[in-house]
This record gives C-alpha cells, structure tokens and sequence, in this order.
C-alpha cells in the first residue's frame, strides 16, 4: 500500500505512459511528466475499465482512497461507477446553468411582451440591483428561505420597505418558474411572509369636508394664473379621473355634442392586455365640465392636448402642474394633491350625496368593481346613472362654492 510521503516523494522515470503504484483495490497512482493521476481498473457487466479519481496533490492519498470506497459500494449495487461519475457531473452542469439570475432572465423574456414596458423595466431594475448581486449566481434548486430574507433584508435596511416586498413578489415569481420547469423543487417565498416590516400606506392628502371642500371651490374659481392651469384644477374635480388622463386629456376624446369624455384602453391604467383588448373608459361631462372645455376650446382646441405643455404643444402639461397650482393657492403636499381630487369625490360624494350606489362611484373612477352589479355599471347602456351622477356632482360642489352652509343633496 502506498503512503503520503511515498506519493509526494515519488518522480516520473520517463516511461512514456508513465509509472503504476499500486495501492489496492483497483487503485492505483499513474507518474507521468505532466503530473501525477490516481486511477482506479474495474471490470462492469464483463467490460474492464478505467476510473480517474483526481489528481495530485489536489487530491490527496486519503481522499482518493474515499472515492475508490464509494466506487466500490456502486459496483457492489450493480452501478456503473464511470456512468454514476458522468451522470452526476452533468447535473452540477445543469445546476450551474440554472442559477436564480438565469432563470429570473429567462423568465423575464417569456412574460415581457405581456406585461407594460415600464413594468417590464422596473422587474428586471430593481432585481439587477437588489437579488442577482447576492443570490443570482446560486443553483435555483439551492437557496432556501434564510438566504432570500437575506437578500431581502439588505433592501429593507436601505429603508425601501414596499421595494422589498415587491422582491419577494418577484422572486416568487422566479420560483414558481423552475418549479413548473422542473429546475427547482419548491418556492420559499411563500414562507417569508411576515417576515419583512410591513409597508405603512400612506394615503394620498384630500380635502374631504364639504365646508373645507366649498372653500377649495371658491379658491379654483379665482384662480387668477394661466386660464388652462385653471380650466386643469377645475376639472380635475369635476371628473376626479386620474392626474395622468386629466393632463394628457385629447380633443380627440372629447364629444361636445354628446357631453362625454372617452379615454381610450391603452391610456388607461391597467394591464398590458387589458391595454390591448379592454373597453375605453367613458366619463360623461356635466353641463359644468362642458362649459369649461368651451372655454379653453379658443386657447387649445387648434392642438392635440386640452392641456398643453407651455413650452411645446407637442407634449400635455407637466405632471407637476396641478400640484404647483394648488400650492400657489395655499394648499401644502399635506392637504391636498391632483390626485386628492379622486378621494374628495369618492368620499363627499359617498357621504353627501344620497342615493348613488357605491359601484357607480367606483365605475368611475375605474377602480375594480366591488359589487355583483359592477361589471354591468361599467357597460355603456348603464350610462344614465353615471350621468345623472356626475351632474350631481358638478351642481354639489357649484353650491358649496357659493354658500357657506352646506346641505346634504338627496334623491328625488
């Protein structure tokens, strides 16, 4: 039998298929000039040969021995050690292709056409930055729970709380993937709920007291900057649609005529396919809402945008321009925003003006429909309930505007 300094000792004596030291077993060294090889000769299904079991020294004589062992205790279960060898060196192969990052990637490619290209962007952003760095380069199939947290831990510890959240999201996602392709055997996001702080929601500042409300009225009505700015505050609360769709507003969607505002499908906010393939939103424009869009018609009807940019009319106004306005009349970031206006109309309106269903009001605002009717309230033959109420509306908040006391309107 061999032993350590025998093996560390021992020089290529120049036969050109070098020199064989027996230890036993089927294992033996090979000294050749380029180096020294522990090999093993074993006989499967009447066929002899050839396992390598490392090389020296990065294998050392007990370590070769380890695996002449588990060799033998194959062979003694009919396995062919060389095919066991190959079987298990492709499946590290297969495991270091099938990393996180890269099934992360391959699964961005498969679902991106589906989803928005701002989303797409985001998903892809925020995991380059906060989970390839630290568990993109493991095996899938290897991570366990502590070692996501962990990586979800270094985002919460920035402070980007809700971001930490959407990573484990996505990671899920990740997971879900190679379970379902067969690259991994479980999904351990699921298990990490609760485990992140929890993201404190902060809601958007509203004005949502009817007096409060009459006084905002009052101060939109005398607005005295640019005539569109305020023609922009004034049907920010009359339609109470998104910032977004008030701002980029088209003459295009606009029908006088016919009192109503279509906001076609792509420019809602909605999933890609509902971009696609959904209804455009209607929102039906009281006889207050008209009059205004009369008005600015000389100033912005030549162009494409009811509002727009002042630099450009090749752009709709800023995202900021509301905001600015409302600061310019008193209100701060904490009392009332563009999109404040969309919470002062559900609430006042929910609170004040009796008799309108709590599904109409979400219709229009295109919120998903809570209610067995919700559905069918947001189909264009049930049209007449969102107009009566949108001109309720319009006609609520001319007289809080003009009267210091204010009453609750009722149905008919």
């Amino acid at each position: 039998m061999l032993t350590d300094t025998f093996v560390r000792q021992v020089k290529h004596k120049g036969s050109e298929i070098g020199e064989r030291y027996a230890d036993g077993g089927g294992m033996y060294l090979r000294v050749k000039a380029a180096g020294k090889y522990w090999r093993m000769d074993y006989r499967f299904n009447g066929k002899a040969k050839t396992l390598a079991l490392g090389v020296y020294p990065a294998v050392s004589l007990a370590k070769a021995r380890q695996r002449r062992d588990k060799a033998r205790e194959l062979l003694a279960d009919n396995v062919d050690p060389g095919l066991a060898k190959r079987a298990e060196k492709l499946s590290r192969a297969v495991e270091a292709a099938n990393t996180f990052e890269a099934l992360a990637r391959e699964f961005h490619a498969t679902k991106a056409s589906s989803w928005s290209a701002s989303y797409s962007e985001r998903w892809l952003r925020i995991m380059d930055k906060d989970l390839f760095p630290y568990i993109g380069k493991l095996p899938i199939a290897t991570i366990q729970a502590k070692d996501l947290l962990h990586a979800l831990k270094r985002a919460e510890g920035r402070g980007v709380i809700e971001t930490a959240h959407t990573l484990r999201q996505c990671a899920g996602q990740v997971f879900r993937y190679g379970v379902q392709t067969g690259r991994c055997a479980s999904n351990p996001a699921p298990d990490l709920h609760g485990a992140l702080r929890p993201v404190i929601t902060k809601s958007m500042a509203a004005v949502l007291e009817p007096q409060k409300v009459g006084e905002l009225m009052r101060a939109i009505y005398g607005y005295s900057g640019q005539p569109i700015t305020r023609a922009a505050l004034l049907l920010s609360a009359l339609l109470f649609q998104r910032p977004g769709n008030i701002r980029a507003m088209e003459w295009a969607w606009i029908d006088l005529e016919k009192a109503m505002l279509t906001i076609p499908a792509q420019d809602m906010k909605r999933r890609l396919h509902e971009k696609r393939n959904g209804r455009p939103h209607f929102v039906p424009l009281a006889t207050q809402a008209l009059q205004t869009l009369e008005e600015i018609a000389p100033l912005t009807g030549h162009g494409r945008y009811v509002f727009p940019s002042i630099r450009t009319g090749e752009r709709p106004m800023s995202e900021n321009t509301v905001n600015a306005a409302l600061r310019r009349l008193g209100y701060t970031n904490d009392e009332m925003t563009a999109h404040g206006f969309r919470a002062m109309a559900r609430t006042v309106m929910a609170e004040q003006l009796h008799g309108i269903s709590p599904d109409v009001i979400e219709a229009q605002l295109a919120h998903g429909k809570s209610g067995p009717l919700g559905t069918a309230y947001d189909r264009a033959e049930f049209m007449d309930k969102r107009k009566d109420m949108m001109q309720r509306w319009a006609d609520y908040l001319g007289q809080l505007a003009g009267n210091a006391q204010v009453r609750t309107l009722r149905a008919a």
